[in-house]
Formats: C-alpha cells, structure tokens, sequence
C-alpha cells in the first residue's frame, strides 16, 4: 500500500484536530476530484513498518482527537488489506481515539454488499474478505463519490449534498443505516 500524504495536524476531516492518512489508489474517477493524483496506486511513498511508527507517534498527542482515512479510496481492495492490520494495532493503542474513513463507495450496497433486489447477486467491487473487520475499526463513514453538480461549501466534513455521514458502530449495531444527526 502506498500513501498519498500525511496531515498531522488537520481540522477538516473530521471534529478536532486528527490525523489524516490519505492513501493512494482509487477507481472512481470522480470529475473535479480535489485529490486526483492520488488515483494512481503507485503515487507517493510506501506505507513501511518506519511510516506507521511516525503516525503512532503523532497520534499519541492529548489533542488529537483521532484518526481519519482518505484517499485515493480507502475501500479499495488493495488498501483495506494494509488498513486493516494498522486499524488492529491503532485501535489497541488508542481505543479512546475515533477513526473517521471518506469513501466513494455506498455503505449498504458496496461495503454491506447488500442488494435491493434490482441487481441479481450484486458483487461490489470494494467488498472484500478484509471489508468486514475494517467496517469494525470504523466510527464514522462518510460515504458516496463527489458530484461536482451536488457540491456544497456549506456542508460540514463533506464535499457533495449525496453524501452521508454515518455512524459505523450504530448501524451495524441496529442492522439500518444511522447517520450523525449533529451533521446533517
């Protein structure tokens, strides 16, 4: 797994000041994608035993609010079997931090791969041996691809009025989809 960048201190993605990890690696192709050079699963440096250290590193600040990961896509196949170990290990060492994700994909459909019946067996292309654990390590989902015609600047944590914000721990909890209320 390859990883685009690392913010060590971001307020963007996600409540209070976090640490992003973003991937590289994405199939989504989204138009006006704020973070395109990051489709190559190739770009940037190697997600080394070195580089995990230094993000633990960072992470173990009392102001850190938690961990966000971001892409490239996250969900890609590819990079769920690297987050999945990180996840592990992040959630042992810092179980009072959260884990937010950004993925273009749709939590029911691509990562529950749940079909609704107009698709005979539907079979994402996320959904994966390694999806399930990784939905486990998850807080929040902030799911769907960017539409540039459903952008808006107002929306908090999000680029496009089709995405969601949804509680990972919740949903799987109730088997129904629960989104954040204090962002909607």
């Amino acid at each position: 797994m390859n990883i685009a960048t690392i913010k060590k201190f971001d307020i963007a993605n996600g409540p209070g000041v976090r640490v992003s990890i973003f991937v590289s690696g994405c199939r989504h192709a989204c138009k006006n994608c704020f973070n395109k050079e990051a489709w190559d699963f190739n770009y940037g440096f190697k997600f080394t035993p070195q580089v995990k250290e230094d993000i633990f590193e960072s992470l173990n600040k009392s102001y850190i609010a938690g961990l966000s990961l971001l892409g490239g896509e996250p969900f890609e196949p590819e990079n769920q079997k690297g987050l999945v170990p990180f996840l592990e290990e992040f959630k042992k060492k810092f179980p009072n931090k959260n884990v937010w994700c950004y993925t273009g994909y749709t939590f029911e459909k691509d990562l529950l791969n749940k079909s609704d019946n107009t698709e005979k067996n539907y079979k994402s292309r996320a959904f994966c041996k390694f999806t399930p654990k990784m939905l486990e390590f998850i807080d929040v989902l902030v799911d769907g691809e960017f539409v540039e015609d459903l952008k808006n600047i107002r929306l908090k944590f999000r680029g496009s009025e089709n995405q969601r914000i949804i509680d990972v721990k919740q949903s799987l909890a109730q088997n129904e989809t629960v989104l954040v209320k204090e962002y909607i």
